[in-house]
């Protein structure tokens, strides 16, 4: 590969049928590309194979789309075309707690996180001397009437259109979503919930897992849907504790492994590595 090339990301889901490695492959090679990764799957329960590949080429946009219409199309591919490393652009939604905000805002500005955060938005002004100290924006929105949520849904949607959001992160936003707005960002917002789901649901989580004495304690990262915390599963994580942790220390773990595991959900997202197999994901590591 000369100077020139780009190093692309393709993704691409279909119905699973014979010939689609080969047909995918000779397309790269018109288009003058190298594989330099490849993934496949192929879901016994749906059907449906899917694909991601990394390619260098030399080859522009519209040049490697070319090659590759006649496969997608014969094929009914559902597929996604991207450069390598290029930062998604995400709006992140925070309430009260800044942890699992400061570990996206501190990684991204390390270089660890491929996105860009235009705008942090809030239902409270709690977490916005955080976002300033990293140069973002922040907007708070008080959501304490169904009018004011209405609102604040109604900018997020705003916001998205705007910035021409990707992605959407709810970092330990505490407000349900309505199944309006879950429909209008489905795919496409991930939630960060404080158990290894199921687990305990309502107010002070941490306080019902110590007096029930759990062994494990974890968190999830989920999509966004209009059922409450069943989305597909993108990410989870545990850690084994004992009789010993009190629930101050408990609290502490939990938000570790919240950070955690949002930021490795939000990373693979970003670069593509997530994809939809109905009610659950297949992520290519």
């Amino acid at each position: 590969m000369t100077d020139t090339s780009t190093h692309w990301i393709l993704t691409l889901v279909c119905e699973d049928r014979p010939g689609i490695v080969h047909a995918i492959s000779g397309a790269i090679v018109t288009a003058g590309g190298n594989i330099t990764e490849s993934q496949q799957f192929s879901s016994d329960d749906t059907g449906t194979f899917f694909m991601r590949l990394q390619v260098e080429s030399a080859a522009s946009r519209d040049e490697f789309e070319a090659a590759l219409a006649p496969v997608t199309s014969r094929y009914a591919m559902t597929w996604q075309l991207d450069v390598v490393g290029r930062p998604l652009r995400t709006l992140v939604l925070v309430s009260k707690a800044g942890h699992c905000l400061n570990d996206l805002l501190y990684r991204q500005r390390a270089g660890q996180l491929p996105i860009e955060m235009p705008l942090v938005m809030s239902n409270h002004s709690d977490l916005e001397n955080l976002a300033s100290f990293y140069g973002v924006p922040f907007e708070q929105h008080p959501v304490t009437s169904p009018g004011q949520k209405l609102a604040f849904e109604d900018r997020v949607l705003e916001v998205v259109e705007q910035h021409d959001i990707e992605l959407v992160v709810l970092a330990r936003y505490m407000q349900i979503l309505s199944p309006e707005l879950c429909a209008s960002l489905a795919g496409r917002a991930i939630n960060i919930h404080h158990s290894f789901l199921p687990g305990f649901k309502g107010a002070n989580p941490y306080k019902q897992a110590h007096a029930r004495g759990v062994k494990l304690i974890g968190a999830t990262a989920h999509f966004v849907t209009s059922d409450l915390d069943e989305g597909p599963i993108v990410e989870q994580n545990v850690v084994r504790v004992d009789h010993s942790r009190t629930a101050a220390e408990l609290v502490s773990i939990g938000q570790d492994e919240e950070s955690r595991t949002l930021t490795q959900a939000v990373k693979w997202f970003a670069e593509h590595r997530v994809l939809l197999d109905r009610a659950r994901t297949i992520i290519f590591k």
